[in-house]
């Protein structure tokens, strides 16, 4: 069995009908996954309300008792007795763990609790995969050493896998929001000067906003919850920016505290704070483009003149083959 597999991972035109196959299947996905994601915002926001729901109970909880109450359920008792049984929190927890889950969208014990026992797995698992690979399925001619140093640097990579997914997930996020940012700056000011009081706008916001990011919209609606339900409003505004991460939310935040404080005019700062935005759009569109041409010159030399050579001293050729025979 593991000589046949061997000979078919070794089987050029076999690789090249797997590899066919899985372009055709990740096709496929791709043009099928819009059609199913359909209720995405729906369940979204469905979570968004029942996060807002904790924040109420927990301030209710806290006004009235003074104790800290929990407010999302317990990960897996698989997952969480691991974790205790072998005390991740202290040997493969990071600080900034906590704050890139939140970043990337995951809040509560569970998250995190999930990302230590993927950070105990994954190197056991790379390691298993690399061994079974290395020994058993190629035919590399190197020594054991050098075999078992290559597991071991696939396993130092598993360990860091988790981190990986989580920056690129956060990466995803931050992109979505950016995107239809300077549009909810807009909109955020048309609310604000038609007289509505900021959580109204910040509501009112995040249910226009949806059809464009639901990151966005989801984190509009709870910064309303925080408003609401928090002593103190600047609490509400610094989570929004810990949350998102990006400086132009920075930015915003850190307005709406100043008139908060000190009661400056709002309108006038969302305006130049919305156009500052939609100047930043722009210029990144304006560097994406000035970037194309060169990102173009290697394809083309690669894959567009062969081609362009052939059409053209493809017919040339045939005659002076049909000539010399």
């Amino acid at each position: 069995m593991i000589d046949f597999l061997i000979e078919k991972f070794h089987d050029a035109r076999f690789m090249a009908m797997v590899l066919a196959a899985i372009a055709a299947t990740a096709t496929a996905y791709t043009l099928i996954s819009p059609l199913l994601a359909g209720e995405t915002l729906s369940k979204r926001m469905k979570a968004v309300a029942s996060e807002r729901e904790r924040i109420r109970q927990r301030e209710r909880e806290r006004l009235n008792r003074n104790e800290k109450v929990s407010l999302r359920q317990a990960p897996k008792q698989l997952v969480q007795k691991a974790v205790d049984d072998f005390n991740l929190t202290k040997w493969v927890a990071q600080e900034s763990a906590r704050d890139k889950l939140v970043m990337a969208g995951y809040r509560g014990q569970a998250p995190y609790t999930t990302f230590l026992f993927a950070r105990m797995v994954a190197p056991i698992v790379f390691f298993i995969s690399s061994v079974i690979y290395v020994f058993l399925l190629s035919n590399m001619q190197q020594g054991a050493a050098m075999k078992l140093a290559m597991c071991a640097g696939v396993s130092y990579l598993g360990m860091h896998a988790p981190m990986v997914f989580l920056k690129n997930a956060i990466a995803k996020r931050q992109l979505s929001i950016k995107r239809a940012f300077p549009n909810a700056l807009d909109l955020m000011l048309i609310c604000i000067e038609s007289g509505m009081s900021i959580e109204a706008a910040f509501r009112r916001v995040s249910q226009e906003i949806g059809s464009q990011s639901v990151p966005l919209a989801e984190e509009l609606t709870l910064v309303t919850a925080e408003l609401s339900y928090l002593q103190d409003r600047k609490v509400a505004y610094e989570n929004l920016a810990k949350r998102i991460g990006l400086d132009s939310v920075k930015s915003v935040a850190l307005a709406l505290q100043q008139a908060e404080r000190y009661g400056t005019p709002l309108g006038q700062t969302l305006r130049v704070l919305a156009q500052e935005n939609r100047d930043m759009r722009m210029t990144e569109a304006e560097k994406k483009a000035a970037a194309l041409p060169p990102k173009l010159t290697v394809p083309m030399i690669v894959f567009f003149l062969p081609v362009l050579f052939v059409v053209i001293l493809g017919p040339t050729g045939i005659k002076v083959s049909a000539y010399m025979h």
